[in-house]
């Protein structure tokens, strides 16, 4: 199902209220909008207080929330009821999860022990992100998938400070008498994959139809632009590879 844009949503001729249902809450009715604005103002609280009350009230807000959750203060949810988080996620003071999406149940995924850093976001519009087992995302990286062009980390990532894995979101432009930008379709790409055992350095940029595979690694700065094979060394914009790292039982 497509979804409506979010400005579209947000200018509409609804209610300030249904608007707010409907691009922030992810449910309509009173009883679960009353329970969100609590929940809400519990994230301004700072310290172990905080911590010790949003792992006691944050947890029905969730398509899922495993034992041993940790969410740290100012972290912003959209349609949290889209969002599973397994056991031992650990959520970074002023993250954002937005899983805005019609009709997927599961729209953002953590999995078991992933770390999200300071301000990191993870912005779904209409899209899909699956992050697995042990991932470590650095203070304010950002993963947004738009779309059917879904967004997947495997185990064991590593993913620096300032990163940004984009799945679709660019506009089909065509030739430029074609009218306003914001009205065209948006490319489907593909996605983004990144496969197990992936290292991302500082400031790397993952684009759309990209498949970082298994043991990769990518240098500070980089800008990968097509896919990268299983234990290479790229850097550069756009990235190259370098070398290939040897696999264990070389080293």
């Amino acid at each position: 199902m497509a979804m409506q844009k979010t400005h579209a949503a947000i200018t509409g001729r609804a209610s300030a209220l249904r608007k707010y249902q409907e691009v922030i809450v992810g449910r309509f009715g009173l009883g679960f909008l009353l329970y969100f604005e609590f929940c809400t103002w519990l994230g301004g609280i700072p310290g172990a207080l905080g911590i010790a009350l949003r792992g006691l009230f944050w947890k029905r807000l969730f398509a899922h929330c495993g034992p041993g959750v940790l969410f740290g203060t100012r972290i912003i949810l959209r349609h949290p009821g889209r969002i599973r988080l397994d056991a031992d996620v650990v959520i970074g003071d002023g993250c954002i999860l937005d899983g805005r999406h019609e009709d997927c149940c599961e729209s953002i995924v953590l999995g078991r022990g992933t770390m999200l850093s300071n301000d990191v976001m993870l912005s779904c519009k209409g899209g899909a992100i699956r992050v697995g087992r042990h991932v470590g995302i650095n203070a304010l990286s950002i993963v947004q998938s738009v779309g059917a062009c879904e967004v997947r980390i495997g185990d064991d990532c590593v993913i620096g400070q300032s990163c940004l894995l984009i799945g679709g979101g660019s506009y089909a432009i065509g030739d430029t008498d074609s009218g306003l930008i914001r009205e065209c379709p948006m490319v489907q790409d593909g996605g983004v994959t990144l496969e197990n055992n992936v290292w991302l350095g500082a400031r790397v940029t993952v684009l759309g139809g990209v498949r970082v595979a298994s043991g990769a690694v990518a240098g500070a700065g980089s800008v990968l632009t097509r896919s990268v094979p299983p234990g290479a060394v790229c850097v550069g914009a756009p990235a190259r590879v370098i070398r290939t790292r040897k696999a264990p039982s070389e080293t």
